[in-house]
């Protein structure tokens, strides 16, 4: 069994950098401003939005990757039994 290339790759490297943009964008917004006036608190509020976008978009490509691998998985098992039933099946002579 050879293991499946994932081309999910680029989406989930995409949302990992969007991850860690939205929690670097949060911790400057708070070392930049102490006293939190009401611009600051809605740049957060998007901040969080990112971050949450981010992380959902990339466990659901995760689970997509995996549950691919074990379609694919289930396909070779079920191949590779049919091919041993055929063989044991073969009247030898």
């Amino acid at each position: 069994m050879q293991p499946t290339k994932n081309d999910n790759w680029l989406i989930m490297a995409i949302n990992g950098a969007g991850v860690v943009a939205a929690y670097v964008l949060l911790a400057l917004s708070l070392m930049k401003s102490p006293d939190v006036p009401l611009a600051t608190k809605g740049y957060w509020g998007m901040g969080i939005v990112l971050l949450t976008l981010s992380l959902i978009n990339l466990v659901k490509y995760r689970f997509d990757s995996r549950m691919s691998e074990d379609r694919i998985r289930q396909i070779e098992d079920a191949k590779n039994e049919k091919l041993l039933e055929e063989f044991i099946a073969e009247p030898k002579p």
